[in-house]
């Protein structure tokens, strides 16, 4: 990766992205002097996160001491969340409220299902403790806070040992006034103690939605923030002076600071850089309507990006939509599945699954040599032929053959009555329709025909499955990034710094109250300005982007229109109406133009554009595909045409205008792409492996 950057900066600064997942770590680093991008790739160290980081950075051949930005990616809020490892947390609530977190929404999404369970909260009720303070629908109070009564409740929770305390009183998106006085009186009561309150992450309305994402903000804050604390503590020791930065769920920048007390917001935060990473690409390119797919070590995960613009939700179902606990934030619509190249497979009951345990870094896949025992997705493909075992990252890491056969063969294909061959080659189809399935979920799920759209996919164990994927769902057309390996690292080298506002407001558009639209759009530009100046590595062009949720009247649920700015000024409710009408249309398949609309809330999002590194254009091909062949392998492709004496190309020696049919292998460092017979890749004028893809009729 390479391109030519103006920067307003020093020149020779550097600008360092590391992208942290459940086996690998990624770095890439720009400088924005020559436009050049170094990329890094270590196994994930679980006991010191930041020392994976720091070996990275100097596989990239740079040092933090010479980085004026550090951007980073991790999955710690996530896992801790999913894996139920997060602090001991309680619940301080209005009193008669303490069981809004537990009853829900009383949904049953599987009406018939015997073994449905709903969702489990993250403070027992032992811990959800209530205050008798009131105020009413329009912030008004009731009854007042006591502080006599928070004193009290400070006492029984450091008896409990709670490390962790959320704040929900009810109505406090209208006035927060109750929720920061307790707020203050708990954190000076409880040192040490991690205190957050709901109007900090969300003022909209909806008491579960608040309640649970509060809650799960409080549940991950003490893990992130000591994480946080450990990764500037190293910085400080290494001597960066610059800004350190972390993605968040929107694919936008925000401070180590803001992080640390806004946990819940960096949920997604290296999948989020990755759909951003392919939002430029598309603009690169010319594609409009792109479906980004990420397979890493851990999991698969995939977006949208429909008409040039990431697919975005208001809220996300942790853990599913049946069982799931609601997180009420903006983010970019990603979905995930617990298949990725660490994942093990077993026989159970006869049957043979995949997932979702993962044998992640420690130990790893049997082939990796460190102590696994299991057989995995990267074993099978070895033993498919499929991975080189003396090419892997390069040659840095040689795969072990004989020890991932004799572990496919105990726990999978003796088992099963089936030969090396046939299991391996079962794990790979159990995963990729398992992909395919997520990839569903983000496109049949929402209205949308996955035949409509390319795929772009990367990370480590992408390319390597992509194809397959795109077959299960009769995609025509996979674009491999340079370095996928790299990808999700690189996406956070084009985000920007973002800070989102949501403000709760009825209004029935006919009667809507404009002056008071005005204040709360200037209230939240200023917010948004404020706090992205002071984030900034320097003075930034500011954009922002006006939205409203809307409904017709009488329905329940609101969809988010983006709402020019001019059509608020001019007091234009037509123009806001037509718009929202579209978006309707567009969601639901159908729109009424004599219905009614009403506001539920007014959205701004406010945008500082940081220099980006452009992707410069690859030379054309001067020679023959041939002198970038490396040799010849037997690859089993399975019930895609069978075993094959398979050419194996280095993609470093690939040019603009080459082209290969499968089935081929196209090898990089930290990937390897596959291309069964039939499938036809083009090298494009960036590097990019464009992919017609057989699909049938």
């Amino acid at each position: 990766m390479s391109g030519d950057v103006k920067s307003g900066r020093d020149a020779g600064d550097l600008r360092i992205a590391a992208d942290v997942g459940g086996t690998f770590t990624d770095v890439a680093v720009f400088d924005e002097a020559t436009g050049a991008i170094r990329l890094g790739k270590t196994l994930t160290t679980p006991a010191s996160l930041i020392a994976g980081m720091n070996r990275g950075v100097e596989k990239a051949g740079a040092q933090f001491a010479d980085a004026g930005l550090f951007l980073h990616g991790t999955t710690v809020a996530i896992n801790a969340l999913l894996e139920r490892k997060g602090a001991r947390t309680a619940l301080v609530t209005t009193k008669g409220f303490r069981d809004i977190y537990e009853i829900g929404r009383i949904n049953r999404p599987e009406a018939y299902n015997l073994f449905f369970r709903k969702h489990r909260p993250l403070v027992e009720r032992a811990l959800r403790i209530e205050v008798d303070e009131r105020l009413d629908a329009a912030g008004d109070i009731l009854r007042p806070l006591d502080d006599a009564e928070v004193e009290r409740v400070a006492g029984v929770l450091r008896d409990e040992k709670v490390e962790a305390v959320a704040i929900l009183f009810l109505h406090s998106y209208r006035n927060p006034a109750h929720e920061i006085r307790a707020r203050d009186l708990l954190s000076a009561m409880l040192p040490g103690v991690f205190v957050t309150a709901s109007h900090e992450l969300s003022q909209e309305y909806r008491e579960f939605e608040r309640s649970s994402t509060v809650a799960a903000n409080a549940y991950v804050g003490p893990r992130v923030m000591r994480y946080l604390a450990e990764a500037e503590d190293v910085l400080d020791s290494v001597d960066f002076t610059g800004k350190f930065l972390i993605v968040q769920s929107t694919g936008g920048l925000y401070d180590a600071a803001q992080a640390s007390r806004e946990c819940i917001r960096m949920l997604e935060s290296g999948p989020a850089a990755g759909v951003i990473g392919t939002r430029a690409l598309c603009a690169e390119i010319g594609l409009g309507n792109v479906i980004a797919f990420d397979m890493g070590g851990t999991t698969a995960k995939a977006g949208v990006i429909l008409d040039g613009a990431e697919l975005t939700a208001n809220q996300v179902m942790v853990g599913g939509y049946a069982e799931g606990l609601p997180i009420q934030i903006p983010m970019i619509d990603i979905e995930e599945v617990g298949t990725g190249g660490g994942s093990i497979a077993r026989a159970v009951h006869g049957q043979m699954r995949v997932g979702p345990d993962s044998a992640g870094a420690v130990p790893g896949p049997v082939c990796y040599g460190g102590g696994g025992s299991e057989p995995t997705v990267t074993d099978a493909n070895l033993l498919l032929g499929r991975l080189a075992p003396d090419l892997f990252l390069g040659g840095e890491m040689q795969l072990d053959v004989e020890g991932a056969r004799r572990a496919m063969d105990e726990r999978v294909a003796r088992p099963l009555g089936l030969t090396t061959a046939e299991a391996a080659d079962g794990v790979i189809r159990i995963a990729v329709t398992q992909m395919a399935n997520v990839v569903k979920r983000v496109t049949t799920a929402r209205g949308l025909d996955a035949r409509d759209f390319a795929m772009v996919a990367y990370g480590g164990a992408g390319p390597l499955h992509a194809v397959l994927v795109a077959r299960e769902l009769q995609i025509p057309r996979v674009i491999i990034p340079n370095a996928p390996g790299h990808f999700s690292a690189y996406g956070m080298l084009v985000s920007d710094l973002r800070r989102d506002f949501v403000r709760t407001l009825f209004a029935r558009l006919t009667e809507a109250p404009f002056d008071v639209f005005d204040a709360i759009f200037k209230e939240m530009e200023h917010q948004g300005r404020e706090e992205i100046e002071a984030a900034a590595p320097g003075k930034l062009e500011i954009q922002l982007k006006y939205a409203a949720d809307m409904r017709y009247v009488g329905q329940e649920h609101a969809v988010t229109v983006e709402v020019p700015v001019d059509a608020f000024a001019r007091r234009d409710s037509a123009a806001i109406k037509t718009a929202f009408d579209a978006v309707h249309a567009a969601r639901y398949g159908y729109s009424s133009q004599d219905e009614q609309a009403e506001i539920v809330s007014l959205r701004l999002s406010a945008i500082g554009h940081i220099v980006k590194p452009s992707l410069a254009a690859v030379p054309e091909a001067q020679h023959g595909i041939d002198a970038a062949l490396i040799g010849i392998r037997v690859v089993d492709f399975g019930a895609l045409g069978g075993r094959h004496d398979t050419p194996v190309y280095d993609r470093a020696r690939l040019a603009a205008g080459h082209r290969i049919t499968g089935p081929a292998l196209i090898q990089e460092y930290a990937s390897t792409t596959v291309l069964p017979p039939g499938d036809v890749a083009r090298v494009d004028t960036q590097g990019n492996l464009d992919v017609a893809v057989e699909v049938g009729s």
